[in-house]
């Protein structure tokens, strides 16, 4: 591990990702923008009478359909710029100018849905007939009008959508800071070595066999941020205020529902999901004890997460070595899926390592027209090879979606976005260990395994009771301080982590690295796609052509359906606990098999 990170310019292009595959220059990005405001211009002259037509509503949503795409590649081209540099003045000018330009488009937009609703079922019906060409904008229009008792006049809807900007801020101010900020401290490596701490290094930092230094790196992170503490709990308040006022405003009885009902779901997925892991908590506290005997340690701390259990076995991974074993993993998913996989390794969809002021973490972003984009900080860990499965698994989807819908039918619900991603992963440790070498390989894979069903189910459940407590504090007019926040996140790793671990106060400071905290109930999503990927996979691995036939038409729904209901395509239904204990079985027969290899 480098001790200084290179500056953006110094990485080399084969690295990075080809953002001109967006827009080609500058020029042509600011002409783009102009396009879409001179758009929306044109639409706000059917105020009044949007739906007054079957003719008038379709050239409508014609138009709202090129302006939305054009706001796509203005933003998504203007927040990868941004995120590659974030200390970068061009990334945050454009970012910021894209941001104005939704906000503004939002807010000439903000009429026709009002509009839409207002209409009744007959006429909309009738509509269809007098112009069957309608028919391309009927999803749009069903889930419009779902909305009916949430909708406010278009003179409330206009003031509304001119808060989207403000609402940002919190999540802005959480990024800037963490992002090009926060400066941590100097260590010294195991070789004596000077290392600066970074979000992208803390976990493998945590990974390495020393533990004081382990232990050092633990400390001198979660004190960097705690020396912000209050900074942090005015931005998380602000983001959760934000919320209350959304939802309130929308008059759903809580931030809980308004979040879930967006991707339509129903709140019982998200209480489901935190009881069925409540009810299953012994089985995380029996990997944390099978963790502390393998470790061989007297007390297991937080500190003491990360680092492989299997003792004596190491391996990392070039970016090239992570490419072939994803490739191998996902054959099951067919010739043209892999071949795909291949023209994204090639043709730069990809920005691969991590450099001065660069976002943490990881994530894809489908462009529609062009390709998904993929921002990985790849260090060879094996964490950062399931990772790049993971990536590809959104970019994959995004792809398979944006080619078979229309872009307004193209942008499926987040509840279903980590399906994809967390099957690639599944396929990809399937694969892993079939083809292990030996007991030791093996072993260290079920490390990894456990780790990803800690880290998925149990840890992504966690973040979600946590956000799900704190908003309800906020609701019962709760202040959220460091205080409150720190407090609740450090009863609830001590619940989720039991008896045989530590949990080192340092730990209730986790709450304030989190991003996913100002996503707006996101992160359940995580522990419901992994349990429905866990289910997918097998069935593949399984079944073969009958299974992958309903995957591959899962991934090319779009948002054609509800959520739920798609996934039932695939052969899961998620409005039931069923997935989640099935998967938390296979947790439970991956400790035996450990137990059995280690004694």
């Amino acid at each position: 591990m480098e001790n200084k990170l290179p500056k953006r310019s110094e990485v080399a292009t084969e690295l990075t990702w080809k953002i001109e595959d967006i827009f080609a220059s500058e020029k042509d990005w600011e002409k783009t923008l102009n396009e879409a405001v001179s758009l929306a211009d044109e639409i706000v002259k059917f105020l009044g009478k949007a739906a007054e037509s079957a003719e008038n509503l379709y050239q409508v949503l014609e138009m709202v359909e090129k302006c939305n795409l054009k706001c796509h590649l203005v933003f998504g081209y203007a927040f990868k710029m941004r995120d590659v540099d974030t200390t970068a003045t061009l990334g945050q000018t454009l970012y910021s100018k894209a941001m104005s330009l939704e906000v503004g488009i939002s807010e000439k937009l903000s009429f026709l849905e009002p509009e839409i609703i207002a209409v009744s079922d007959e006429v909309i019906e009738k509509f269809y007939k007098e112009r069957p060409e309608l028919i391309k904008y009927k999803v749009f229009i069903t889930e419009v009008r779902r909305g009916k008792e949430h909708s406010l006049s278009p003179e409330l809807e206009r003031l509304l959508a001119g808060t989207n900007e403000i609402s940002e801020l919190p999540y802005e101010g959480f990024a800037t800071l963490s992002n090009a900020d926060l400066k941590f401290p100097e260590i010294t490596d195991e070789k004596g070595e000077k290392i600066q701490i970074t979000n992208g290094r803390f976990v493998p930092l945590e990974e390495s066999k020393d533990r004081n230094l382990r232990k050092e790196v633990f400390e001198k992170y979660y004190e960097t941020f705690g020396s912000f503490k209050n900074t942090w709990a005015t931005l998380y308040a602000g983001q959760v205020k934000q919320l209350m006022f959304n939802a309130r405003a929308r008059k759903y009885s809580s931030t809980l529902e308004a979040a879930v009902d967006s991707n339509n779901v129903s709140p019982e997925v998200y209480k489901n999901l935190v009881e069925a892991i409540n009810d299953n908590l012994d089985k995380m506290h029996r990997y944390v004890r099978l963790r502390k005997k393998l470790l061989e340690v007297d007390e297991l701390h937080m500190y003491d997460v990360y680092v492989p259990i299997v003792k004596d076995y190491e391996v990392k991974y070039t970016i090239e070595e992570a490419k072939e074993l994803v490739l191998k993993a996902v054959e099951p998913l067919g010739t043209n899926y892999v071949n795909l996989l291949k023209k994204a390794f090639t043709e730069r969809w990809i920005d691969v390592v991590e450099n001065e002021g660069k976002r943490g973490g990881a994530y894809s972003s489908g462009v529609y027209g062009v390709h998904p984009f993929v921002l990985l900080n790849f260090n060879g860990t094996l964490d950062n090879v399931f990772t790049l499965a993971h990536e590809m698994g959104h970019a994959m989807h995004s792809y398979f979606s944006n080619e078979k819908q229309h872009f307004m039918d193209s942008q499926y619900k987040i509840f279903v976005a980590e399906v994809a991603s967390t099957t690639n992963e599944v396929l990809l440790m399937e694969y892993m260990l079939k083809n292990a070498k030996d007991n030791k390989e093996r072993a260290y894979l079920l490390n990894h395994y456990m780790d990803s069903f800690k880290g998925t189910i149990y840890r992504q459940t966690m973040f979600a009771e946590f956000e799900k407590t704190a908003t309800e504090m906020a609701e019962g007019g709760e202040p959220l301080t460091h205080e409150n926040l720190t407090a609740l996140y450090l009863k609830l790793n001590k619940k989720y982590f039991g008896e045989d671990m530590v949990s080192d106060e340092l730990i209730g400071y986790e709450w304030m690295r989190i991003p996913h905290f100002y996503y707006n109930f996101y992160v359940y999503q995580y522990a419901t796609g992994y349990s429905a990927a866990v289910a997918i996979a097998h069935r593949i691995l399984k079944e073969g052509e009958t299974a992958l036939k309903d995957y591959m038409e899962f991934l090319h729904s779009g948002c054609t359906a509800d959520p739920v209901s798609l996934l039932r395509i695939a052969g899961v239904d998620m409005a039931t606990k069923e997935p989640i204990n099935s998967a938390l079985e296979v947790f439970e027969r991956v400790i035996e098999e450990m137990e059995r290899l280690i004694k």
